[in-house]
């Protein structure tokens, strides 16, 4: 029989969506604070030519810029005063996550809770305010050194100019990160998320565009066009497929007499994710391979021994597919070690009386979820690797930038699985109140 849980998920309809006031108002409210952030990145950074600029990214537009331009949903590319995007958080973040399994104070801070959690993100937002500080520094000395064809892109170099774009960019960090928190607290979904997310959706009607437009002059053949199209429909099905996959592990509750009555003896499932690491080996291993085509491009050191590191990193490389493929699989483990602890689960499931079937409690039971996990990891990281390196081959081969695809394919289709969860809750809470109401009534009337 199923569950009451399982039949107002069968019952949630369009009618159910319209009477949910409150989930509209979050949704709006979504909507109206992305809105500002599109806006945002379209308000030029001051003291930049924006003439020169345009034909200086033009010039490297199939490089690192591209990659960046792309995240920060075209940002980069007008250098807007979001060009940093959220990014310095999502390092902070990561920077932080890592730290609370080699720091003692910062792993008991984890586990104080609500308290520890608000610490937590207070020196996650002083983090951000660091390394925001330093990338936009460094940002304001790469654009001075920028030109193209004799042409500078800063207007009037000098520490004016760099005080100024210091202070625009931090400061555009800063509000996007308080605007990623208000829509986790007011809107649907994660904002800080649904703020990346925006910014990849936004570049797509230019790539289909240019995809159109290389076909029509004869670049790309039509099958091809149609094979892309369909490989990205079928990589699509394959990531949603992937990441709802998950390993159930039955969970029995004896039974407990009390007096004459019976409880306990239920069962319940823990579900081990098959990617439980998510998107984050993707974003730390790019994150790496990206700081020496950053640092030769900045630098401007496209000869030295610099540019010839870069060389062999570029997207396409024999080389750095090896590498990016190596850190996805190492990074996998490593963040799902960080996420998951099997010692403190298993010791959960003891503390509340709870075992798996034909498994002790205690150290048995955390070594059979490490051996579960492991087994898990190794099937995420595959499934991570294939998907973020079909691109790579693709520009191998064809020679074109794929930026659609890997890490930012992986962002937008986990984000959108997120929100639709998040709408899913809402509506069931809604037809839950409706339903609690309903009793009340009926009990007054009887």
């Amino acid at each position: 029989m199923a569950s009451a849980a399982e039949q107002l998920a069968a019952n949630i309809n369009f009618g159910a969506f319209a009477k949910a006031t409150e989930l509209k108002k979050r949704i709006w409210f979504t909507l109206g604070a992305l809105i500002v952030y599109r806006l945002g990145t379209y308000i030029p950074l001051p003291g930049i030519d924006a003439g020169a600029f345009a034909q200086f990214f033009q010039q490297q537009a199939g490089g690192i810029l591209g990659m960046f331009n792309m995240f920060a949903g075209g940002a980069v590319e007008r250098m807007s005063i979001f060009a940093l995007n959220i990014m310095p958080y999502i390092s902070a973040s990561i920077i932080i996550q890592l730290m609370t399994a080699v720091s003692p104070s910062l792993e008991q801070l984890k586990k104080e809770g609500e308290s520890g959690r608000k610490r937590l993100n207070q020196y996650t937002r002083y983090l951000t305010v660091l390394l925001a500080l330093v990338q936009s520094y460094g940002l304001a000395v790469g654009l001075e050194g920028m030109g193209s064809a004799g042409s500078s892109v800063v207007i009037d170099a000098g520490w004016m100019f760099r005080a100024s774009t210091v202070i625009t960019m931090v400061g555009g960090t800063m509000f996007l990160m308080w605007l990623g928190e208000q829509i986790t607290a007011r809107g649907v979904g994660n904002g800080i998320s649904l703020i990346i997310f925006s910014g990849i959706v936004a570049a797509l009607p230019g790539a289909f565009a240019q995809m159109l437009e290389l076909g029509r002059t004869g670049a790309m053949s039509v099958g091809f066009i149609i094979f892309m199209l369909v490989m990205a429909v079928a990589v699509i099905a394959f990531i949603v497929f992937m990441e709802r996959a998950q390993r159930r592990l039955l969970v029995q509750y004896p039974k407990r007499q009390v007096g004459n009555r019976m409880f306990g003896g239920e069962s319940s499932h823990l579900p081990l994710k098959l990617n439980t690491a998510g998107v984050i080996p993707p974003i730390f291993a790019s994150s790496l391979l990206l700081l020496p085509l950053t640092m030769a491009q900045f630098a401007g050191q496209q000869g030295g021994w610099m540019g010839q590191v870069a060389a062999y990193v570029q997207h396409g490389q024999p080389l750095y597919m090896l590498l990016y493929a190596a850190l996805i699989i190492f990074f996998c483990f490593f963040y799902t070690a960080i996420v998951f602890n099997p010692t403190e689960t298993a010791e959960n499931l003891k503390k509340y009386g709870g075992f798996i079937p034909g498994i002790r409690p205690g150290k048995n039971t955390a070594d059979y979820l490490d051996y579960v996990l492991t087994r898990l990891t190794v099937i995420g990281a595959a499934y991570l690797t294939v998907v973020c390196l079909l691109p790579e081959f693709l520009i191998a081969e064809y020679g074109f930038m794929f930026y659609f695809g890997g890490t930012s394919l992986l962002i937008v289709v986990t984000v959108t699985l997120d929100t639709v969860a998040q709408i899913h809750s809402h509506l069931l809470a809604h037809q839950y109140e409706g339903l609690i109401k309903k009793a009340k009534l009926r009990g007054r009337r009887g």
